[in-house]
């Protein structure tokens, strides 16, 4: 009876079409890269911070294999739009105990046939001791994890427009 039951599930997977979001972000990422993040000026760190992200998400995560610009068959060209840190817990004497960091990236994609421009935030919180301000090792942890999430986000549009162009 189990047997029958995935036989049927199956069936109707492949009978539909069904095609996992990594079918589409694999035909797209799985190329060579590469990646130019501009530099901030107000705060140089960050950038290089951000970069290092983008590029550990794309190789760990997705594959992709880093190329210099006339090489690569995909390139992202990055901009910083914000970097901001926003009180989110407090303790009983009014302190801050945790933060969220929210970091804002425009990114520009090309390839040989498409050009887009998407917007997207990553969101990370993360406790402090009491009555501390945040420290600098705490402050580019946040940032990278949080431009992590903003790349995944951007990966995931991506995988979506492509199954849209897929479906066309």
């Amino acid at each position: 009876m189990k047997r029958a039951f995935y036989f049927i599930l199956l069936l109707t997977f492949v009978g539909c079409g069904y095609k996992p979001a990594s079918y589409y972000t694999d035909r797209i990422l799985k190329t060579k890269v590469y990646v130019d993040v501009k530099s901030s000026l107000r705060d140089p760190e960050n950038t290089v911070l951000i970069k290092d992200a983008i590029n550990e998400v794309l190789v760990s995560k997705f594959h992709s294999i880093l190329a210099p610009f006339d090489k690569a068959d995909l390139k992202f060209f990055i901009k910083l739009r914000s970097v901001s840190f926003e009180p989110i817990q407090y303790d009983q004497n009014g302190f801050v105990t945790a933060y969220k960091t929210v970091v804002v990236l425009d990114t520009l994609y090309k390839s040989k046939d498409k050009q887009k421009r998407i917007v997207t935030s990553g969101e990370y919180d993360f406790p402090i001791e009491s009555n501390s301000i945040i420290s600098d090792t705490k402050r580019f942890e946040a940032i990278k994890f949080a431009s992590k999430k903003a790349i995944e986000e951007f990966i995931s549009k991506i995988a979506i427009e492509g199954m849209l162009d897929d479906n066309k």
